[in-house]
């Protein structure tokens, strides 16, 4: 599934940041951040200057209602989300095959249409976060469980290459060993986008030849292919931790880390399938 993943995208929301540059805003979102010493705060009904003074006003030098994002939110909103994710997938995967699988495709195509509603109206509450994630999960519970029956123990090994990825990135980003620049940016998007391409092709390609392109056959194109988006998904997860920097420097309101969360979601069930993937292609071969 592609938040910097091929379908939603995210990585937009990141275009025009580093450099010395005037970082892009969120689509059309207000600029976040605290009022500026003495403004008026955001929202508050306009007086007239020669009324008296109402006892109920807010005085101007009162501390913001607005609590803004931390760190914490952001890593306390994803710990939840992938709980939700994980709780999901564990109790699809205790269920009858049958039983899963009359699950999982309703799951996926309800996940997928509220992925894209999250993604393009930037929606940032926990119902739609969590939903998305035990979606996700019944569907992750059954493809997990098939995988597992036909190569016993591959889950565990794509979990850990999964997290492996995951901890790699958020060390690179951290120590600035890549800086997330506009043309990175870019970059990663379009490659994105092109893999969407590809996989869209394939597929099309599959229905008149059997096997399509080749990019999900199992042979080495497909081992290649997915050894590229596996690369591609992991720079995706640098877009996610610039977004949440970003965002933080901005002063965005702490409901903004669920937006976050549903980012790195997106992108950590991707790279989770893409090298499941993989590992069954070397299995295979």
């Amino acid at each position: 599934m592609p938040s910097h993943n091929p379908v939603f995208g995210r990585g937009f929301a990141n275009a025009g940041a580093g450099n010395g540059q005037q970082p892009a805003q969120w689509g059309a979102a207000p600029q976040y951040g605290a009022p500026q010493y003495g403004a008026p705060q955001y929202g508050a009904p306009t007086q007239d200057p020669h009324a008296a003074p109402s006892p109920y006003a807010r005085s101007p030098y009162a501390p913001p209602t607005t609590r803004y994002m931390t760190m914490d939110d952001v890593v306390q909103k994803t710990g939840l989300s992938f709980l939700v994710t994980v709780l999901a997938a564990a109790v699809v995967w205790a269920l009858p095959g049958q039983a899963a699988w009359g699950l999982a495709l309703p799951a996926v195509l309800v996940a997928f249409v509220l992925g894209l509603v999250i993604a393009f109206k930037q929606i940032a509450n926990p119902a739609a976060t969590l939903a998305y994630g035990a979606l996700y999960g019944v569907a992750l519970g059954a493809i997990s469980e098939a995988f597992n029956t036909v190569y016993p123990g591959i889950v565990v090994q794509a979990l850990i290459g999964t997290f492996g990825v995951f901890f790699g990135m958020l060390v690179v980003y951290k120590t600035g060993a890549i800086r997330v620049t506009p043309k990175l940016t870019r970059w990663i998007v379009g490659a994105m986008f092109g893999v969407l391409a590809l996989v869209l092709v394939n597929l099309i390609a599959g229905i008149f030849t059997p096997g399509g392109l080749g990019l999900r056959d199992g042979g080495p194109l497909a081992i290649v292919f997915s050894i590229v988006v596996i690369g591609i998904a992991a720079f995706s997860l640098l877009l996610d931790f610039d977004m949440a920097d970003e965002a933080i420097r901005r002063g965005a309101p702490a409901k903004f880390a669920w937006y976050v969360a549903f980012g790195l979601l997106v992108t950590v069930v991707w790279l989770y399938l893409e090298i499941l993937r993989l590992l069954s292609y070397l299995q295979d071969n």
